[in-house]
Order: C-alpha cells, then sequence, then structure tokens
C-alpha cells in the first residue's frame, strides 16, 4: 500500500506507520505522484493511492485529464454569547427536529427588504480572494458555493436559498413577516459557538466581518473562525475508474477517499474501506462483489463509478463530489402510503416514512452481503 504524500516529519503519523510495518504483509512505501507511472511498488503489484494533496501530473500523463480539482468554501463561526437575541430567535425551519435534537436549533436573524438589499450590494462589491492564474479555471463544488457567488447568479437567490424566509416566525414581532432569514446552527456540543448556515465565502476577513455585523442580530458578532476557501483534488471517476475503484489506464492503481469525488469524512472513510477490501480481495486471488447500490456504501460507490449521467454540452464536465444521500438510492418498488394506525400519510410524513423504509431496506441488504461476502458478524 502506498502512501502518496509529502515527506514524514518527526512526530507525525509515526504511531500509525509502527503498527502497519510489524504486519508482514503489509509493504508501505512513500512515493511522489510521478513514480505511478513505473513499476508495481509491491510484489503483488496492488496499489491503493489515497493522499489527496499530491501533483497530477502522472495521472494526466495516464489519463490525458486535466480537471482534477474543485474549491469547497467554508462557512464563519461565530461566539453564541455575542448575538444579540433580543433580536434573533431560536427556531428549526417548519419546527422540524434538528442537530440539537429539538425544534428549535437554529438562531435566526430577520432582515428587511431593504436590509436584505443591502446586504446584497455589500456582498458582490465586498473584497474577494483573488485567484492564483492556475486557479482561474477551477471550479466550485456546487454543494458548497460562496455566498457572493450565489447572489451573482440574481438578487433574489439567496432568499431562495440559504436566506429563504419560509418555515418562521419572528416571535419579537409575530405579525411582520421578514423578507429574509440567516440561520446558525449550533457547531459544537457545548453550545458556544454557532455556524454561519450556508455562508460560505471567498470575502476577505476585514470586508468578511464588516458585511456580516450588517445582520441584525450580529452587530456585535464575534468570529471564532472566519470563512475561507481551500481547494480540493478529486478524480473524474465515473469516467477514469472501473467499479472497483481501479484507475482504468493503469488498473494495478486504485483509489481511495476524497480524491475518488466523495465529500465528508464518513464518505471518504468508506470508501477507503471498501478499497481496502477490493484490494485484499485481489492479494488473496478472490473477488468480491460489489455492496449493494440499496445500501449507502453501495449507492455512494455507484455514483463514484458511474451512476453520474455527465452533461452532454461539448467540453464541459458535469461530474462533481457528493455526500452520501438518499438521492443516490433506489427508488422503493412500494413506498409506504400508511401509518401504523392505518391513517393515510401526509405532506412530510411520506418524505419521512419512505426514507426510513429506505434505511431499513438497506440495513437489511447490507446484512446479507456482510454475511456472505465478508463472513463476519452483521452490521446490525
Amino acid at each position: 500500500m502506498d502512501e502518496l504524500f509529502g515527506p514524514v516529519t518527526a512526530g507525525q503519523a509515526q504511531p500509525k506507520r509502527s503498527a502497519l510495518t510489524i504486519k508482514t504483509n503489509v509493504d508501505i512505501k512513500k512515493r511522489t505522484a510521478g513514480s505511478l507511472l513505473y513499476a508495481p511498488f509491491c510484489d503483488k503489484g496492488i496499489s491503493v493511492c489515497i493522499g489527496g494533496k499530491f501533483e497530477f501530473i502522472a495521472i494526466r500523463q495516464l489519463t490525458d485529464e486535466n480537471a482534477l480539482a474543485f474549491f469547497d468554501a467554508i462557512a464563519p463561526i461565530v461566539h453564541r454569547d455575542t448575538i444579540d437575541m433580543s433580536v434573533a430567535w431560536f427556531q428549526s425551519r417548519y419546527d422540524k427536529v434538528g442537530p440539537g435534537g429539538t425544534g428549535a436549533d437554529y438562531i435566526n436573524c430577520p432582515l428587511t427588504r431593504e436590509q436584505y438589499d443591502a446586504f446584497v450590494d455589500a456582498l458582490l462589491a465586498g473584497e474577494k480572494t483573488e485567484f492564483k492564474e492556475w486557479e482561474t479555471s477551477t471550479p466550485y463544488f456546487d454543494g458548497c458555493l460562496p455566498i457572493e457567488v450565489m447572489a451573482e447568479r440574481g438578487r433574489e437567490t439567496l432568499r431562495h436559498g440559504p436566506m429563504k424566509p419560509v418555515g418562521l416566525t419572528n416571535p419579537h414581532d409575530p405579525t411582520v413577516k421578514p423578507y429574509a432569514i440567516v440561520q446558525l446552527r449550533q457547531d459544537n456540543k457545548l453550545g458556544t459557538l454557532y455556524n454561519m448556515v450556508g455562508f460560505q465565502t471567498k470575502l476577505k476577513y476585514g470586508p468578511q466581518q464588516q458585511i456580516f455585523r450588517t445582520i441584525p442580530g450580529l452587530e456585535k458578532a464575534e468570529f471564532a473562525r472566519l470563512g475561507g476557501l481551500h481547494r480540493n483534488t478529486f478524480l473524474n471517476s465515473p469516467k477514469l475508474l472501473d467499479t472497483q475503484l481501479r484507475l482504468r489506464a493503469e488498473p494495478r492503481l486504485r483509489f481511495a477517499g476524497q480524491m475518488t469525488g466523495c465529500e465528508g469524512y464518513v464518505e471518504s472513510a468508506s470508501i477507503g474501506l471498501i478499497a481496502g477490501l477490493y484490494a485484499a480481495a485481489d492479494a488473496r486471488g478472490t473477488s468480491l462483489e460489489s455492496p449493494p447500490a440499496t445500501t449507502a456504501l453501495g449507492a455512494l460507490l455507484g455514483h463514484i463509478t458511474g451512476g453520474h449521467i455527465e452533461t452532454i454540452e461539448q467540453g464541459s464536465r458535469s461530474f462533481q463530489p457528493m455526500n452520501v444521500n438518499f438521492g443516490l438510492f433506489p427508488l422503493l418498488a412500494s413506498p409506504p402510503t400508511k401509518k401504523p394506525d392505518g391513517s393515510r400519510l401526509r405532506g412530510n410524513e411520506k418524505t419521512v416514512a419512505k426514507r426510513q423504509a429506505m434505511s431499513v431496506r438497506a440495513l437489511s441488504d447490507l446484512d446479507r452481503w456482510i454475511s456472505d461476502h465478508l463472513r463476519v458478524p452483521a452490521a446490525a
């Protein structure tokens, strides 16, 4: 197994390296990306590439692919005790139970039309991070578009996105409907930090503080972290990888983690897990059937290795990293229509019941796959 990272400094990742090296069937070698072009790194020629920030010159040479990176933006985090709760209020949209476990998991800041228009103007005019020449053609992960990029798509875009004013009532002025609402989500277990939902940004730090403090309730906000950009690197996996994450142009190379085009820590770890299982099967001279598409692991793997439908526009590339979501799962043959008491499901109840049924199906199918192919105790 190859680690395609930079040099390991003293104290960095040493315990894991030491633990792995005592396993006689694990061969750890550190290589630069250029080494991908040469002979297999270990005797059996099975290599799993898990790096996320190394040079892609070799992959470009092997695949003739150039679009291997995108920008991912992060949102600011605010200290809870600096939010003016005489203006803001706690409530989840439609009073849904959220990450905090209640129907009031978010802090909401209301804006009038005049305040919203001024906010959009400030976003558009604010000084932003300048891209280097080699970064100018790098696309964004669409689920993390900077808020100012959304604003550039139209003045009302934010009101129909992260600042939509629906499903919320301002208890300080319940008869007046806000024109737009900024939501902040609890970011730590202590409840001392709140993340500005959907406010990923490439604004420079000074303008961020000035502009975000024009939001009612955040006039005196102190930021634990300001927004920013980081550049991620990923493969055009549906084109470049086969169904077992092997590079079509060089099948001895298998890829794992975020670089395959998944988004999120759990998702990246899960693709690393299945890549390792595939590699282990290869080393034993056996085959491993892919996890069912009805499971989260199988659905995400399917998206990465072929479930995505490529755009038909000439020269464009539409594949983007994806978090696991119910939209990747096959539809239920018979979606639930009634509650346990026999009454009909209505509105959002249908969605909840459908997702619960898909989850039950996923666990059952995953247990069967584990039992049939891994010969270890079932997952649930």
